[in-house]
């Protein structure tokens, strides 16, 4: 049986795309909704179609069958059109091994199917693109996660956080944007339309999903998540507490103060 091994890598930025504003900077594209799609050609072969790549709105770029000569220009394409992306990304590469006559399986990095039709290389690709994408944030939450910890364990040692709290807020407001930036992005990895239509292609997608665990790990980010807000409204309450005994003990000693003075004047 003929078979033909494709490559699928993965970028992911924390930024949202606009696939409106991207549509002028890359007219060779087809747009949809949520993502640019467009084939790419050798550079020495002009001619040459050597794969395509993928422009997701949630913030990956994937890429099918591309040399990575090739890549690193249309990030740079990227990168001119759209300044200001971060320069730490998320890397993730896929392996799909076409096989004439094979049922479709999923292995450790490798899924099999007996056609990659190009309805299946998009549902891989944005795939491929959601697990980049999902990781990126469960980096950024996690660096939230042992922050909220630094400042338990100063609670723990200290009995209270400190006073001065804008570095508390600027962490706070962190925590806000990030939660809504992961919620306002992972509500896009739904089934795609396709997936609907070819119950071959769902399997396909509900296969991919399990392999990258998707679910589990949308989950674990909601709730670390929710515990990261629980916790600063609990160190939120402390320090407001602080500050008011801080207050009333200023109150009492300026009544105090104004009571000594008036025994000394008499």
């Amino acid at each position: 049986m003929s078979s033909h091994v494709h490559k699928f890598h993965a970028t992911a930025f924390v930024e949202k795309l606009s696939i409106r504003e991207l549509a002028a900077v890359f007219p060779e594209a087809m747009t949809r909704t949520q993502e640019l799609r467009m084939p790419l050609q050798e550079l020495r072969l002009p001619l040459a179609d050597v794969g395509e790549a993928f422009l997701f709105a949630f913030g990956a770029v994937v890429f099918r069958d591309v040399p990575k000569e090739l890549r690193e220009l249309q990030m740079a394409r990227l990168r001119q059109a759209r300044p200001g992306l971060t320069a730490e990304t998320v890397l993730e590469d896929f392996t799909v091994c076409e096989e004439a006559g094979a049922l479709v399986s999923v292995g450790p990095g490798v899924l099999t199917v007996d056609r990659l039709t190009p309805d299946r290389a998009g549902i891989v690709a944005m795939t491929v693109g959601q697990s980049a994408a999902m990781e990126y944030y469960e980096r950024i939450v996690d660096r939230l996660f042992v922050r909220l910890q630094d400042i338990a364990a100063h609670m723990k040692i200290h009995g209270t956080v400190p006073l001065r709290t804008r570095s508390l807020h600027r962490f706070i407001a962190e925590a806000i944007t990030t939660r809504s930036e992961v919620l306002s992005v992972l509500h896009l990895l739904d089934k795609p339309d396709a997936a609907w239509d070819d119950p071959a292609m769902d399997r396909i997608y509900s296969e991919l999903r399990a392999e990258f665990d998707l679910e589990g790990r949308y989950g674990t980010l909601e709730s670390k998540l929710h515990a990261i807000q629980d916790g600063l409204t609990l160190i939120l309450d402390v320090a407001r507490d602080r500050r008011l005994v801080l207050l009333e003990s200023a109150v009492i000693f300026l009544i105090i103060l104004e009571v000594m003075l008036g025994f000394w004047r008499a």
